[in-house]
């Protein structure tokens, strides 16, 4: 297998009025030299919504690079703004994307041992950074997401690393087929494995059950709208 080399790392503080007076640490910037990375995430990395984002399950995002032509080319008005790391990357590279990366995959990045832990779910952040509404429901539907490690081994990361694959679990799923189980065409065989993978982060693994249960998902509507669930 054909290793693939970290290209950015990005980190990011919290604003305070990222849009309508909420905040958001979702505006990263690169990072020069030798990053830190604990079981939390990249030193100097903030969120400001600790109940959806960071978290051990949640410490790294990485989205690929191959991602950006295809939507500069479908938004070329907000072109300029689809650039890395404009969906609020931890890492980005070229020649991984959601087909080829699946739950549980482990990877050695620099010094660091981390395990692919969920899919990116979208929310209306994505929305408000590149000015287009219902961009957070359509990477959604479409599953060009990014995926999220948690971290087994702290290390440091530097920009031009290798990315080694060291190990995929049999009858894994790829993130593309989690998100599409999930979100787009239920298919019970996929959902179960879900719901029985232990190295697919809880909360991922209820979203799994309550799609087999055919139960609502009323957060998943919350997170790409911004709003309160109705009551």
């Amino acid at each position: 297998m054909t290793a693939n080399r970290l290209i950015g790392i990005y980190t990011g503080r919290v604003a305070t009025d990222f849009a309508n007076g909420r905040a958001s640490a979702i505006d990263k910037q690169p990072v020069a030299g030798a990053v830190t990375v604990e079981c939390l995430g990249l030193a100097g990395d903030e969120q400001a919504d600790p109940e959806n984002h960071g978290g051990a399950e949640r410490a790294l995002l990485h989205y690929s690079l191959d991602r950006y032509a295809g939507w500069q080319e479908q938004y070329p008005d907000r072109a300029t703004r689809f650039v890395p790391p404009g969906f609020g990357e931890n890492l980005a590279s070229h020649g991984m994307d959601e087909h080829s990366v699946h739950i549980g995959d482990i990877y050695r990045i620099g010094t660091a041992r981390v395990q692919v832990s969920q899919p990116r779910t979208p929310c209306w952040k994505l929305d408000a950074r590149f000015d287009i509404p219902g961009l957070a429901r359509e990477v959604q539907e479409t599953g060009r997401c990014g995926w999220f490690y948690r971290v087994l081994e702290p290390g440091t990361l530097t920009a031009g690393d290798t990315i080694e694959r060291l190990e995929r679990q049999p009858e894994s799923l790829s993130i593309a087929a989690a998100m599409a189980a999930v979100y787009r065409r239920p298919n019970r065989q996929h959902l179960q494995l879900l719901a029985d993978c232990e190295t697919l982060a809880p909360n991922w693994r209820e979203k799994a059950r309550r799609k087999l249960r055919r139960a609502p998902d009323a957060s998943s509507q919350q997170s790409l709208t911004g709003e309160p669930p109705s009551k």
